[in-house]
């Protein structure tokens, strides 16, 4: 099959909402990831047994099924007892509980990594709990983290295609159904890859900046 120049101009624009809503959904899901890690390190971090085992017991039941379960349970499941969302909606609790429970990994290693001294020092200086955390431990917990992280959010966006499970209208789905429409496959998931590949290529420059501006601190 040869390569159609016209029939591409024809379907970049459905191609580019696709991209849209990829977009889109990669951002949501890594906020709503990155929320859900930290209060699932510091629930863990808890000195209430109950919780912090209630909390690693879901963190791992979740880390231990695919991501693909957990979309079809939340879209398909829930609305029989009542909670229907909107495929988009779902998908961005998908991803975002789904690396959640990765991001709390890291949030625990950054943590731990932070010297002993520090806190006693935070002790030493009178600080409350909040002002401990916020001024004192996160500053130098979380430059470390970010190439972990960012990597996490890098596999997420590649994982998107999975959302077209739940009729989320990105990118894959959007190619698959101009592909069926037309009978013609080798442009649209060509293009897809393509579109991949480059916005791959950015977060990873975009990665390195962010290691080399954050990445190290100084004790």
């Amino acid at each position: 099959m040869e390569w159609d120049w016209n029939f591409v101009w024809e379907i970049m624009p459905t191609l580019i909402q696709g991209v849209k809503i990829t977009i889109l959904a990669t951002l949501l899901g890594s906020v709503l990831a990155a929320i859900v890690g930290l209060a699932i390190a510091l629930a863990r971090r808890s000195p209430n047994r109950s919780l912090s085992r209630t909390v690693g017991f879901l963190a791992e039941f979740i880390r231990g099924t695919p991501l693909l379960v957990q979309l079809y349970f939340i879209f398909y499941v829930l609305p029989d007892i009542g909670i229907l969302l909107p495929p988009l909606v779902a998908g961005v609790i998908g991803l975002g509980l789904h690396y959640g429970t990765y991001t709390a990994e890291v949030y625990r290693a950054g943590i731990d990594n932070v010297p002993r001294g520090q806190w006693e020092a935070a002790k030493a200086c009178n600080l409350n709990a909040r002002q401990t955390w916020t001024h004192i431990i996160m500053p130098q917990a979380i430059p470390p983290m970010i190439p972990a992280l960012a990597n996490y959010f890098i596999a997420m966006f590649k994982e998107t295609p999975l959302l077209s499970a739940i009729t989320v209208l990105e990118l894959m789905n959007q190619a698959k159904s101009v592909a069926n429409t037309y009978y013609r496959y080798v442009e649209p998931m060509t293009l897809v890859g393509a579109f991949f590949l480059v916005i791959s290529l950015f977060s990873v420059v975009l990665l390195r900046w962010l290691e080399r501006r954050y990445g190290k601190i100084e004790r």
